[in-house]
């Protein structure tokens, strides 16, 4: 039987499990520290533990952090892309972004954004969704991440740079709202263990109404984003098949209770694509949706996933040529709007071109075994 991985448990939890050890419930409080606000890597590094105590969680249990295989690191704005593997064999994409540029013009000069650090992670291996603009839809879905997963990309990603990661964004591989309990457990370790302020941990959807309106319920203090892309039930059917579980309707009626019951306002994300949701109509759908619920827009580039050799509409979609004129229209609404930078485009890290590619899933010796890596293209039914 593999040990128990403690990377992943809560302040409670490890008191818990030193109690149950024979140890005092305040060994508990020093193991999180360890783990989460030193990142430690083993047990010996643990200094203020005795030595017996020191060989005995060693002997019984582990700290298994994601293993880093690669990164890549743009040459045009610092941007990288980390690949790394999981115990099981299983590969994961996670991206740290670099200060100062989060937007590709000076509209949010004065934000505290230009000055952060940003790591975007992953909540699933691949997902299940199929937006067609999205890399990851490759990929099929394999799994979700566990707590210790989710979390050791934090701390993986915190090991490559002297400055403190100030920003997480899910935002990764897969669909957070579908992983819920582990997502949101994961947030509560990194604002209570390694001290990233709720406000600056945002968790994008891509409509999971239902989960939506459990974090109202919940008073989540996160940061709740919204990948819209059409105001249109038509068209953001075609974009984002989630649509035909998730109606617009119900999407909005998710998120104006979401409002209701925690008076924050969500992020839209919206990607315009050349003839497909850029016309005069549908940007002013888009206006009449913004303005039910107070929101703020992030208007997102298009970043092209022919890497990975898509077919039908998904090998179709452009950039619209019309929108900077879009983002002025937007803006005359008094709608709150920002454009979003193009960090990493030039190594694949980009929104939407995070995908493990195949020459990446080559079987990985792990514990002494060859773990092989399956191609799956199973969807979850909408």
């Amino acid at each position: 039987m593999s040990p128990t991985n403690l990377l992943g448990f809560t302040q409670q939890e490890l008191a818990d499990f030193a109690e149950n050890l024979g140890e005092s419930r305040y060994r508990g409080k020093q193991l999180f520290q360890w783990l989460y606000a030193k990142g430690a890597t083993s047990f010996a590094a643990m200094t203020d533990f005795s030595k017996d105590l020191r060989e005995r969680l060693t002997a019984e249990y582990a700290i298994d952090f994601p293993t880093l295989e690669m990164s890549h690191r743009s040459h045009q704005d610092g941007t990288t892309k980390f690949l790394l593997a999981l115990v099981d064999g299983a590969k994961i994409e996670t991206v740290l972004i670099p200060p100062r540029i989060a937007f590709q013009n000076g509209s949010a000069s004065a934000e505290e954004e230009q000055r952060r650090l940003t790591v975007c992670i992953s909540t699933q291996v691949g997902c299940p969704l199929d937006c067609k603009f999205c890399a990851t839809a490759s990929m099929g879905y394999i799994r979700n991440l566990t707590v210790g997963e989710i979390v050791g990309q934090v701390l993986r990603a915190q090991k490559t740079t002297e400055k403190n990661i100030t920003n997480v964004v899910f935002m990764g591989m897969g669909e957070p709202l579908m992983n819920y309990d582990n997502v949101m457990k994961a947030a509560d370790i990194m604002i209570t263990g390694i001290g990233i302020a709720a406000r600056r941990i945002t968790v994008s959807t891509a409509g999971w109404a239902d989960r939506i309106k459990q974090m109202a319920d919940e008073q989540r203090k996160v940061k709740l984003a919204i990948s819209l892309h059409s105001a249109n039930e038509e068209t953001r059917t075609k974009l984002m098949p989630i649509a035909k579980r998730y109606g617009l309707q119900e999407l909005i009626s998710a998120i104006e209770y979401y409002y209701d019951k925690t008076g924050k306002r969500v992020t839209y994300e919206y990607i315009f694509f050349e003839g497909v949701n850029d016309s005069s109509k549908d940007v002013g759908q888009f206006v009449a949706l913004a303005r039910r619920v107070p929101c703020k827009i992030n208007v997102i580039p298009y970043h092209s996933i022919d890497f990975v050799a898509p077919t039908g509409l998904s090998a179709d979609l452009r950039p619209s040529k019309r929108m900077e004129e879009i983002v002025e229209e937007l803006r005359t609404h008094n709608l709150t709007v920002f454009v979003r930078g193009s960090a990493g485009e030039d190594i694949d890290a980009a929104c939407g071109q995070l995908a493990v590619t195949m020459e990446q899933k080559k079987p990985t010796r792990r514990h002494g075994t060859l773990q092989p890596h399956r191609r799956t293209v199973d969807r979850i039914a909408l």
